[in-house]
């Protein structure tokens, strides 16, 4: 059987965003002056960023949904974006996991109060490798996954063993994480790099994973560790690339172990509408240059550039753009920084 296209399983979440006056104190009122609504997670967000890269990209969302509106409505545009859904299961027991993300509209200050709902039940038995057709399989975001964050006793945890049967099909396995305040790294993430071909996380949670600091009491990147956290990362079990994107930049090591580094663009005052999205919008672009063969310094410029095109609006994949336009927007960007 030949191979093509990408497949993400994880998180599929209905966004509701709210713009208030103000955010509250306790007992206190606040006033909705706009509601907004939106699908996000690591699923729809990274296959919507790649379906509108790529008309023609053979595209599998993987994941739980309750069997109600807001589940209906995560089908309905992931269907509407050409992406098979054959393998989102909807089902009674629990609601489609929704987040209220209140912006306050005079300062952008964002809050998120975020429900798990049927994200919690995600298990190794809804990744049916029948079916699965495709060269990548991409989970985000372990840590909210809580049957795929639940252990197992001969690979660790059971995503472990959902990558690692996959790699037994011939697939190749890509990783993201989700930026939490807890020490849950250390325990659930090491057993799944063992089985991870491409990890593509932000700085946070690199540096949560392994335990090296990344930013200092003033908040600013230590660079100098930078380069040892992706080692340490690759001696944890990733076989391809470790890719670590940051506001400042993109740092990564490489299938035989060099070093790159891509630097974020000096945006002009007034472009950044929104950051939510972003890290995905990332993902997708490191993704789209796995699927098309390219190598990883190629992959860095497109992973840049989509999530800068990301940036250009407030929705999580507004932004993103056919690849030739992104792609054209990076270098014009690039010869004004």
């Amino acid at each position: 059987m030949e191979r093509k296209g990408i497949t993400i399983g994880g998180i599929i979440v209905f966004d509701y965003i709210k713009i208030v006056d103000t955010y509250p104190k306790v007992g206190r009122l606040a006033n909705i002056l706009n509601i907004e609504y939106s699908v996000g997670g690591a699923v729809p967000n990274t296959l919507i960023d790649l379906a509108k890269m790529d008309k023609n990209l053979s595209l599998q969302a993987i994941g739980v949904v309750g069997n109600d509106k807001l589940g209906e409505y995560v089908l309905k545009i992931l269907k509407e974006n050409n992406i098979n859904t054959e393998m989102v299961f909807q089902q009674n027991e629990v609601g489609t996991s929704f987040t209220d993300d209140m912006i306050v509209e005079s300062t952008g200050e964002r809050t998120f109060f975020h429900y798990r709902g049927a994200n919690s039940l995600l298990d190794i038995t809804h990744f049916d490798f029948d079916r699965i057709n495709s060269k990548i399989l991409h989970v985000g975001y372990p840590l909210l996954l809580e049957k795929l964050d639940s252990s197992d006793p001969d690979y660790g945890t059971v995503l472990a063993k959902t990558l690692a049967t996959a790699q037994q099909k011939g697939i190749k396995t890509s990783l993201d994480l989700v930026s939490e305040n807890s020490d849950r790294y250390s325990k659930i993430i090491p057993p799944s790099l063992k089985y991870t071909d491409y990890c593509t996380i932000n700085e946070i949670e690199a540096s949560l994973t392994t335990n090296i600091p990344i930013r200092d009491t003033e908040d600013k990147l230590i660079v100098d560790n930078i380069e040892p956290v992706c080692f340490k990362l690759k001696e944890m079990g990733v076989k391809q690339w470790v890719i670590v994107h940051s506001p400042e930049g993109a740092f990564a090591l490489d299938e035989t172990n060099n070093f790159y580094i891509q630097p974020s663009f000096d945006l002009p005052e007034g472009y950044i509408k929104g950051t939510v999205g972003a890290g995905d919008a990332f993902c997708a672009g490191v993704l789209y240059s796995i699927n098309k063969g390219w190598d990883i310094s190629k992959a860095l410029k497109v992973g840049t550039a989509t999530a800068t095109a990301c940036l250009s609006k407030s929705g999580t994949t507004n932004g993103v753009k056919n690849i030739e336009i992104m792609m054209r927007l990076y270098r014009e960007i690039n010869v004004k920084s």
